[in-house]
């Protein structure tokens, strides 16, 4: 325990030694980040059964959710721009600066955004790319805020710059409120509830006005969480019924006379709705492959019926549960 109790060093000593570890710490960063965009691009997280690189830092390699976004996302915007390597190696850029510079990169102005971000502090980078960038789109972001003992909200990765609306129009007032309402109610310390900040376009927000004008009985102060709530669960609903076949009434069953092989084979890959509801409730609409270290994956995005023994093996996707998986691509 003495390497960590350092009431020993003379001060000259101390301040050299934390000179020194932050020197190794900035090449440090940028090697792990050199890495992370190589096993991004080469997708190796898939073979051990995570369906992102998000979920593969987070869960094996047990970073917090904030801090592999950042990672991920400075990894990539270096490999695309690798000046940015070699200005986190020397200290020039934090890497707060770099997944701020990172969605303004491009090849014709890398050079510009790094001279221009070299030794800044966040908020500096913040305002010059507010002035540099003005008018452009923001990005949407989902934010989980995970309140902490004295009620406040921590700080998360940097994301898109901007205090304006796309286009450079100000932000609508009713929606404002709602937005500071929803930061008041995110900070109350409770783990089920979460921060969403996101820029919508003129037609949706008048359909989301136009919802909060249908909604007036139900919800009088056209509160967007409870609208955004019911929403969902009408997509939900809608989407369930089209995926699964899902329908509240039974169908009639009807026969269709396939004259040509080639419609056998069609008939053989389809799944019917009841297998593909028996599936989905036994795997809990979750991805069914098992990477080689035994970890499920965990996608629950862009799944697809699988046959567990393929069609062409003589699988069928219409004997029960067991005659179907879901799969990642």
């Amino acid at each position: 325990m003495r390497e960590y109790t350092l009431a020993h060093l003379r001060d000259e000593v101390l301040l050299l030694n934390l000179a020194a570890l932050l020197a190794q710490d900035r090449v440090t960063t940028a090697t792990l980040l050199a890495h992370i965009a190589e096993v991004d691009t080469r997708r190796l997280y898939v073979p051990q059964g995570y369906a992102s690189m998000h979920a593969y830092c987070v869960e094996e390699l047990r970073l917090s959710e904030d801090a592999a976004y950042k990672r991920i996302q400075a990894a990539r915007a270096a490999r695309q721009h690798p000046a940015l390597f070699a200005a986190l190696a020397e200290g020039w850029l934090h890497l707060s600066a770099v997944c701020l510079l990172a969605p303004h990169l491009t090849a014709e102005n890398a050079e510009e955004l790094i001279e221009a971000a070299t030794y800044r502090r966040k908020a500096e980078i913040e305002g010059f790319l507010v002035r540099r960038f003005a008018g452009t789109e923001v990005t949407a972001m989902i934010r989980t805020v995970l309140p902490i003992s004295d009620g406040s909200v921590p700080q998360l990765a940097p994301g898109q710059v901007g205090t304006e609306a796309p286009g450079g129009a100000p932000a609508d007032h009713a929606l404002e409120a709602d937005v500071e309402d929803a930061k008041e109610k995110s900070a109350l310390p409770s783990p089920e509830r979460f921060f969403l900040e996101v820029t919508i376009g003129k037609s949706t927000h008048e359909k989301l006005r136009y919802a909060q004008s249908l909604l007036s009985h139900a919800v009088p102060t056209g509160d967007v969480a409870q609208v955004l709530d019911r929403a969902l669960n009408a997509l939900i609903a809608d989407l369930e019924k089209r995926k699964l076949g899902a329908s509240t009434r039974r169908s009639r069953r009807r026969t269709t006379h396939l004259p040509h092989p080639q419609y056998t084979t069609v008939r053989k890959r389809y799944v019917p709705a009841q297998v593909r509801r028996a599936v989905w409730e036994r795997d809990q609409g979750q991805c069914t492959f098992v990477g080689t270290t035994g970890h499920r994956c965990g996608a629950r995005r862009f799944l697809q019926f699988d046959h567990v023994e393929p069609v062409a093996r003589g699988g069928e996707g219409d004997g029960g549960g067991n005659a179907a998986s879901m799969s990642h691509p």
